[in-house]
């Protein structure tokens, strides 16, 4: 199974990278796209990243699930954004798996994947127009094919329910043991 994991300038660190670097630990291939012009980002805490690929360069025909982490750049394009939109509702009329994370999970409620659902966000940004069960005390919280995650703070416990729904609890276990956790 092959992901999308989805880095903008401002993307929050822990959330992107962490998730990336538990993934690839897992086996699950993952790739990162930009809706940059270039292929090189700056995340939330000034880090210089250089993604896989560049938007134009994807087929998503050759993609399982898609990974978007949050962070400020949420809130400085969510209302002009149509790519990343655009990316959620592929994956959700392909009935493949969304993940989201802290404000990540703005694009699936603007897009109707959280209808129904339960998740879980970034505390203060759910919206009832979502139509969906927020769970405020959760780290993370998968619904059928929804993986949402809290914050940056749940990142692990957010990366394991990828990994679960992918490979199985026995590999999420022989991850936690593998990071000494």
């Amino acid at each position: 199974m092959r992901g999308l994991l989805v880095l903008s300038d401002f993307c929050e660190d822990t959330e992107a990278l962490s998730t990336r670097a538990l993934l690839k630990r897992a086996g699950i291939e993952i790739d990162t796209v930009t809706i940059n012009e270039s292929k090189s980002i700056q995340t939330a805490y000034g880090l210089q990243v250089e993604v896989d690929y560049h938007k134009d360069e994807i087929d998503l025909d050759d993609y399982q699930f898609l990974v978007v982490p949050g962070g400020k750049y949420v809130a400085l394009i969510l209302e002009k954004d149509t790519y990343i939109k655009s990316l959620v509702a592929h994956f959700h009329l392909e009935q493949k798996m969304l993940a989201a994370i802290c404000a990540g999970p703005r694009f699936l409620g603007e897009m109707g994947a959280l209808k129904n659902k339960h998740y879980t966000m970034y505390p203060g940004l759910q919206e009832e127009k979502f139509s969906g069960v927020y769970e405020a005390d959760k780290k993370a919280v998968t619904d059928g094919l929804i993986v949402t995650g809290r914050g940056a703070g749940a990142t692990l416990d957010f990366a394991l329910e990828i990994i679960k729904n992918i490979q199985g609890s026995d590999k999420a276990k022989q991850i936690l043991k593998s990071i000494a956790f």
